[in-house]
């Protein structure tokens, strides 16, 4: 079982202080094309999904005169989960929005967001940003219905050119126009190891910053914070919070209901093996056929 989903069935024993009577279901090894890390998708009734429906809430208005079409997502040092942010943000768009999301992988130095969705990284940004592809070799379809990615593309020691060019502002502008219907999620590297969020937040229209509880001094919070637009911060996010008592709990998920008994977990519950694999139909054949030809180093 993924540790993913061992951590959600502890929280949900916490927070009623007995077993679930529907324990979430891991991922056997016929689903390894997705990473069972996409919680939003594997688990939609689940708690942490419930977390990401949330800040999708607060900070999408498509009502609003100026709605957050382009996010970036970052955070102040490596390893503080915003990946893991951008990916299921990026998921429950396409899912439950009824918009199209596009993730773009910003993050040339270290590019991760393919290996989530079982993919070679191949072409990507990068290519493009060197003048090697088309925006529309860029898109790269995955089995969540509605959601697209821009691979990284080749590794590049330093990007910050590339990043910061006319090029990747013009790339912008054009996904933004053409495809007025897409929320654009942008994964970055982290602000105060790398120079290229400081460059790519000028061309974003909101900004969701990712926090590992506890391992994060507010110092370097604080200087992280002072190299990005401050104005343009629409969301942070505590990641890896613990909750050490049943009472934390109790606190910011409510005391008497056990989730499961809520009407939208009833109605609709987590995917069961045979609609998994319906779902994943398309993302196996993607796989396969990337399988049968060499990909770009």
């Amino acid at each position: 079982m993924g540790r993913m989903f061992d951590a959600l069935q502890k929280l949900e024993r916490e927070k009623t202080g007995k077993n679930i009577q529907k324990p979430l279901e891991p991922i056997t090894p016929e689903y390894d094309v997705l990473d069972d890390k996409l919680v939003s998708f594997f688990a939609p009734s689940s708690l942490v999904t419930e977390q990401f429906r949330r800040l999708r809430t607060h900070i999408i208005k498509p009502n609003s005169p100026s709605p957050h079409k382009t996010i970036m997502v970052t955070s102040a040092m490596p390893s503080e989960g915003k990946s893991l942010v951008s990916i299921n943000l990026a998921v429950i768009i396409a899912l439950e929005l009824h918009s199209h999301a596009l993730l773009v992988d910003c993050d040339l130095r270290n590019p991760s967001i393919t290996r989530f969705f079982g993919l070679h990284e191949g072409k990507g940004l990068s290519n493009y940003l060197q003048g090697e592809s088309e925006i529309p070799d860029l898109f790269t379809k995955t089995a969540v219905d509605k959601l697209s990615i821009i691979p990284g593309g080749p590794v590049q020691e330093n990007p910050v050119e590339l990043i910061g060019s006319e090029k990747m502002k013009t790339l912008i502008k054009e996904l933004k126009s053409r495809y007025a219907d897409r929320y654009i999620i942008m994964d970055t590297s982290p602000i105060l190891a790398t120079t290229e969020p400081a460059v790519l937040n000028r061309m974003a229209d909101g900004i969701i910053l990712v926090i590992r509880s506890g391992k994060t001094p507010r110092e370097t919070i604080q200087q992280a914070v002072n190299l990005i637009d401050k104005d343009k911060i629409i969301g942070v996010v505590l990641n890896d919070v613990e909750f050490k008592t049943k009472n934390m709990v109790q606190k910011h998920f409510g005391a008497r209901y056990h989730y499961y008994d809520y009407p939208y977990a009833r109605h609709n519950p987590d995917p069961q093996p045979r609609s998994k694999m319906g779902m994943l139909f398309k993302d196996l054949k993607i796989f396969a056929g990337r399988m049968k030809k060499p990909q770009d180093k």
